[in-house]
């Protein structure tokens, strides 16, 4: 609420008589400025017109260009503050903007896809108190709305709500969880404010972030693509169809589905006859089409919690659903990746019998419950009621698998950088992190010139040739495997190793021990922060902060391969998810051990050439850690 009648009071100011004085979004009370570094203050104003800023009683000047553009340098600052930062423009100051409660310190940009979106609501099972017990005026947030552009670079950003809002419960609560969490750990670390600008999206991929010049350059083909997407009106002429064919589809089906039309959803609906099926189990081969389908789960309710309010934990499910009790809505989700938490009103829980029901929505024919997840009710007093494994189901409507056109504007290269990353420049910055990959796990051929141009790209960009980078590597996702197998993922991993190694002042946050192998947002958010945290205060504060194990030689001995590391092992004795090849390139799982700073691998092979570690989608079984508790990153290595 201050920070929201603070930016209105600002507007209204900058507003006065006809004034044409404009500051960018990022520029508002409440946010955080880069201590230490010269702070860069821009706007808008007309051509030729004066600008005096005032910071700490001291003005500095300046005159807008013929195109009306004006910026202000001011001098490095130490930490502290609230200050008011003023901007006054044309004779007698008759434009004015003032920013109060200006805080100096550090200030962190998180870019990337989904990872770096997930929310506090979403981890906040997992934190509880630790979010609950804890605000923090000192640590500010700031979200980009998300934005495209397929033409050229924009001027400035959306306005957004969460505009350096302090940490508290409600205003992380659809925040960055990673965000949050390094806020919180590089305020105990420095004890000075901390701004966090979250500059992400969910699902898109690292091409979309790079600069056309880069593209065009280095990638032509993506460059074409974006070319193609450059016809504004073919644009509106297919999200406009898109829309239409996405309506006509789900009417079509809403229309036909016997489940709507016969009260599938209703307690007294007898579904004696329906089909029974454990959630465990795999649904393939009952349930093979695009459509709806329905289930159906009976629960008995005691006299003490009939009646009181409660929350449903439905897990996750695959892909859409429109969730009943007792023949009320009590929820839905339009894809698969949220958990579904909903809540029961008071009054619609009774004594005894309650049906939950659940319609399945799927256009890709391979519905299904995720049976790693909570599936339970939760009262208030805090009793749980798990619920049970079987479900009853019943078919719904069939629906033709109909292809939509290809146009996601987000994912196309070139468009995010254009809206939303290009704008932020040259609000200074401290560090930045990037945690992205999923969605470029086809490409790990050139991920790591990708992320080296991008790099590079962002510091030229920002002008700071030094700009410390943390590059958060894939977490373990998906089905373990004993045998050796072919990885995206890891094709992925080992790009994001190998472009730190080749960057400087970069470093990587090894996460392959804090995902889940049936959910791509895996929930250990705090602890990616703290590794992330940690390679800031290494580049940053303290060179000799120990980070992830790496080898640093590698000798043979016939079928030995020893490996020295830069740090002792946390433990000794058996070492797994090891690999060896010889010239043929198959690999074979191979045995290990640990021991002080070394691990000697015992090849089954004669002649190894090649060596790898934790080279799988999910290599669970991995457990080099340095004495730090920092795991080992996944490598492969020619000897």
């Amino acid at each position: 609420m201050r920070s929201c009648l603070l930016f209105v009071l600002g507007i209204l100011s900058c507003l006065m008589a006809d004034a044409k004085l404009v500051l960018p979004q990022m520029f508002q009370s409440g946010m955080v400025l880069q201590r230490e570094k010269p702070i860069l203050i821009w706007g808008q104003a007309d051509a030729g017109q004066n600008i005096n800023v005032t910071f700490k009683k001291k003005v500095y000047s300046t005159t807008a260009d013929s195109h009306g553009q004006w910026k202000v340098t001011l001098p490095q600052q130490k930490a502290g503050g609230p200050f008011t930062l003023k901007i006054e423009g044309g004779e007698g100051a008759a434009d004015c903007c003032e920013l109060t409660d200006v805080l100096i310190g550090d200030v962190w940009l998180c870019s990337g896809q989904s990872n770096i979106d997930v929310t506090i609501e979403r981890v906040y099972p997992q934190y509880g108190q630790v979010i609950d017990d804890y605000s923090n005026n000192q640590i500010r947030m700031f979200r980009v709305q998300t934005d495209t552009d397929t033409h050229s670079p924009k001027s400035d950003i959306k306005p957004t709500p969460i505009n350096w809002l302090p940490v508290t419960k409600q205003n992380a609560w659809l925040f960055s969880a990673v965000g949050y969490f390094l806020g919180r750990e590089m305020f105990e670390k420095t004890k000075v404010p901390q701004g966090i600008i979250v500059n992400s999206l969910g699902g898109t991929p690292i091409q979309a972030w790079l600069p056309a010049d880069t593209l065009r350059q280095y990638y032509p083909l993506e460059y074409r693509r974006l070319q193609f997407y450059q016809d504004d009106k073919m644009v509106k002429d297919m999200q406009r169809a898109n829309k239409q064919f996405s309506d006509r589809w789900q009417k079509l089906m809403d229309d036909c589905d016997l489940g709507l039309s016969n009260g599938y959803a209703q307690p007294s609906f007898d579904d004696s006859q329906w089909t029974r099926h454990d959630q465990a189990e795999s649904l393939t081969g009952i349930i093979q089409y695009s459509g709806s389908y329905w289930t159906r789960q009976h629960i008995n309710i005691d006299a003490k919690h009939a009646g009181q309010p409660a929350r449903l934990l439905l897990g996750t499910l695959y892909d859409a659903d429109y969730t009943f009790l007792n023949g009320k809505e009590v929820g839905r989700t339009y894809y698969q990746y949220p958990p579904r938490r909903y809540d029961i009103p008071s009054g619609l829980l009774r004594e005894g019998d309650n049906v939950i029901a659940v319609r399945f929505i799927t256009k890709g024919g391979a519905p299904h419950f995720i049976k790693e997840k909570p599936y339970k009710i939760i009262f208030a007093d805090g009793t749980e009621l798990p619920l049970a494994k079987e479900w009853r189901i019943h078919e719904g409507v069939k629906m033709p698998r109909i292809q939509e056109a290809d146009l996601n504007i987000q994912n196309l290269p070139s468009v995010l950088y254009n809206a939303m990353l290009y704008p932020l420049a040259p609000y200074s910055l401290s560090g930045v992190v990037w945690y992205q990959g999923e969605s470029n796990t086809a490409n790990g051929d050139v991920y790591e010139q990708m992320l080296t141009h991008l790099i590079k790209g962002w510091r030229q960009l920002w002008q700071q040739p030094e700009l410390p980078f943390v590059v958060v590597q894939l977490a373990n996702f998906m089905e373990p495997s004993e045998k050796p197998q072919y990885s995206g993922w890891s094709d992925i991993r080992e790009a994001q190793r190998l472009a730190v190694k080749h960057n400087n002042n970069t470093e990587l946050a090894v996460a392959i021990d804090l995902g889940e192998k049936v959910d791509i947002h895996p929930l250990r958010k705090r602890e990616v922060a703290q590794r992330v945290a940690l390679g800031f205060e290494r580049m940053l504060w303290n060179k000799r902060v120990m980070l992830s194990p790496e080898v640093t030689t590698v000798s043979t001995d016939g079928r030995n391969i020893t490996l020295q590391l830069d740090q002792p092992l946390l433990n000794k004795g058996p070492l797994h998810e090891f690999e060896v090849a010889g010239t043929d390139g198959r690999f074979v799982n191979a045995e290990a051990k640990g021991e002080g700073n070394r691990i000697v691998i015992t090849s089954p092979i004669e002649k190894p050439v090649h060596i790898r570690y934790a080279w799988k989608n999910n290599p669970d079984r991995a457990n080099v850690y340095a004495k730090n508790g920092l795991p080992m990153s996944p490598f492969r290595r020619k000897l």
